[in-house]
């Protein structure tokens, strides 16, 4: 019975919720990539990842009073709730920046994607200064990735949310393609652009609010995995993006492994486990670069 409860209670919901964010960052900073045209862009780059940790922070500091009529209500689900909406609001605050006249202008977007990040990242930074010791500790674990609160409701809720995004995406798989050669290559290829990049920012918004909702800050998927990838596969989105959810999965939840076992009975939080395999593959790619160039 105990080990029935282990499996089906516990490490089930927890791969399940693991593999759904995984492959949405990852997809996601391959989208990202694709349509910025840059190797360097990830879903942290339009500020969902930012807004996203404004509202869960919030929840935190705010809960116990501003928000005790929505903490009653939402219970152990505020700080999700209160973190997708953030990262929805950046979206949607972004994206009524960046276009003008029916069209989106890519380099707006990236723009204000980074000023509105740095915003919300210094609205957090007030509400840690407003916190207490215990909201601090919560809001440090938080910000560092875990799926340590991983439940059968948060998982169903993730996989309604990230599976249809990775069904939709492959869709955008041409245009993405076509938009390597830049805008107006992709247009009188016949490719829907403006219809493209509203889908891909969404999809993207999306994919991320829900991953960072549920799991917290998870740096570094969205680009080491499109990159690991492309040397792979090549830099075809219709191979690029279903091997990408693929892969951003199995590197979570092999992360999430790794993280209970190395220092055990503790838990390492991902976040911390990502950001040290990120930085060297980062140098490596520097180095390799450097090395090329010489030669």
């Amino acid at each position: 019975m105990r080990d029935r409860i282990v499996i089906v209670d516990i490490r089930l919901p927890r791969a399940l919720l693991g593999l759904m964010a995984g492959a949405g960052l990852a997809v996601s900073g391959a989208v990202m990539q694709g349509l910025f045209r840059n190797p360097l862009a990830d879903p942290g780059v339009v500020g969902v990842s930012a807004g996203a940790s404004f509202g869960a922070v919030g929840s935190i500091v705010l809960g116990p009073t501003l928000l005790a009529p929505l903490a009653y209500v939402l219970g152990p689900f505020l700080l999700p709730v209160a973190a997708f909406v953030g990262g929805l609001a950046v979206t949607i605050l972004l994206y009524a920046i960046a276009s003008r006249d029916g069209e989106t202008q890519v380099a707006t977007l990236l723009i204000a994607g980074i000023a509105i990040g740095a915003l919300a990242m210094a609205g957090t930074g007030l509400f840690v200064y407003m916190a207490e010791d215990l909201q601090l500790r919560d809001i440090s674990f938080w910000n560092l990735g875990s799926l340590a609160g991983a439940t059968w409701d948060k998982a169903l809720i993730a996989t309604a949310v990230i599976a249809p995004c990775l069904v939709v995406l492959p869709f955008l798989a041409r245009g993405l393609n076509a938009f390597t050669l830049g805008e107006a290559a992709a247009m009188h290829m016949g490719v829907p652009v403006e219809r493209l990049k509203k889908a891909s920012i969404f999809l993207v918004a999306a994919m991320t609010g829900v991953a960072v909702a549920f799991c917290g800050v998870i740096g570094f998927v969205g680009i080491i995995v499109p990159h690991i990838l492309r040397l792979a596969v090549g830099p075809d989105h219709r191979f690029l993006l279903p091997a990408s959810a693929l892969l951003g999965g199995v590197l979570l939840i092999a992360a999430d492994i790794v993280s209970r076992v190395i220092v055990a009975p503790a838990e390492l939080p991902i976040g911390i486990l990502t950001a040290i395999m990120g930085a060297p593959f980062f140098l490596w790619i520097l180095f390799r670069g450097r090395r090329g160039q010489i030669l």
